[in-house]
């Protein structure tokens, strides 16, 4: 019997599709003008495609709060997770405004991956795990060892959302 010359694979990446965002940011800008809560007062809710990068304007901390709420529960309509928002910069006032930038994280950083890769290792998985870029390839002989590693990786918390994506058998 040959050994098949392709093993098993598939990808662990963290990717944020740029259109699904700009659709949430418009949802987001439509819902904030028809607010009663927000009538009247100045509101800038900017995406910056080049830099996954989200300019938030409002006059208060309070409707800053608000606008992030906005901001998230549209972004998972359109299926994009909460946790690849990165809201750790605090907001800041400037003249009349607070501003606040948001970070969406695309892309698996290599801290983050090398967090997955040794919990794969750890964790005694027939599949070796390797950092290519951004994403992490994890191959094995059998497609059940790789859904194995699906599953624990769902129920870690990594901090960052995850796609599990090319699945090749």
């Amino acid at each position: 019997m040959s050994k098949p010359l392709f093993m098993p694979s598939f990808d662990i990446a963290s990717e944020v599709d740029i259109q699904a965002l700009d659709n949430a940011v418009n949802t987001v800008k439509k819902e904030i003008s028809t607010r009663f809560d927000f009538r009247g007062s100045p509101v800038t809710v900017e995406l910056n495609k080049k830099e996954y990068q989200l300019l938030l304007e409002v006059e208060s901390d309070m409707k800053m709060k608000q606008l992030i709420d906005v901001l998230i529960s549209r972004s998972m309509k359109q299926g994009i997770d909460a946790g690849a928002f990165d809201f750790s910069k605090d907001a800041y006032p400037s003249g009349k405004v607070v501003k606040k930038e948001v970070g969406v994280r695309n892309g698996l950083k290599q801290d983050d991956a090398k967090k997955i890769v040794k919990m794969i290792k750890e964790g005694g998985f027939k599949v070796q795990a390797a950092i290519m870029d951004d994403i992490i390839r994890v191959t094995g002989k059998k497609i059940d060892d790789l859904q194995e590693v699906i599953a624990k990786c769902r129920t870690e918390n990594f901090g960052i959302p995850l796609q599990f994506v090319n699945m090749k058998s």
